[in-house]
């Protein structure tokens, strides 16, 4: 059974489960009225900073980290349908040391000209699975009202003494684009 999270809770993903090596993180979202064109997108920090804009920003255009180790697995452009709407595996084992932090976060693509922001989507989540099991670890569903926000940092996966956790974060914001929101982490 998966652990269901709450803004702002932390749960670690190693402590118990000492041979977890690659995990999927899967993001879901339907629209609401209108299409919506959301685009999930990992940031890898270094002392809680990004040292490589081009290097440690995986998203649609950027699918795979230079290690090997995080891999976007594609762009969904509508959210339509049940399940994950996009999916970035991780291989924690092959994760550089220098990265203690990668972080999960959602834009809506060309939000401020269309007008769109989260609060016109609906059951968004973020959740975290071992590959090896397909047991799903943990789950986020963000459930406050993100009204005016253009993207998303959805949680983060980070290692903390010798272990792998994941902390659901669900902060809103005003950035207008990936390159925006990559900028709080510099």
């Amino acid at each position: 059974m998966a652990v269901s999270l709450q803004k702002g809770q932390k749960i670690s993903l190693t402590k118990e489960n000492t041979s977890l090596n690659r995990i999927m993180v899967g993001l879901g979202w339907d629209e609401g009225k209108q299409s919506i064109d959301c685009d999930a997108s990992v940031i890898l920090l270094t002392n809680g900073k990004l040292m490589d804009v081009k290097g440690d920003l995986i998203y649609f255009g950027h699918q795979k980290h230079k290690s090997g180790a995080v891999q976007h697995m594609g762009d969904n452009l509508t959210g339509a349908g049940d399940g994950d709407d996009e999916q970035i595996m991780i291989d924690l084992n092959s994760v550089p040391a220098q990265y203690d932090r990668i972080v999960i976060v959602v834009n809506i693509y060309h939000a401020v000209p269309r007008h769109q922001h989260f609060g016109m989507i609906e059951n968004a989540f973020c959740r975290v699975v071992d590959t090896s099991s397909s047991k799903e670890l943990c789950r986020y569903n963000l459930s406050e009202n993100y009204d005016g926000m253009t993207a998303m940092i959805f949680g983060e996966v980070y290692r903390h003494n010798e272990e792998w956790k994941f902390n659901a974060i669900g902060q809103g914001t005003t950035a207008p684009s990936i390159q925006e929101l990559a900028k709080m982490y510099m």
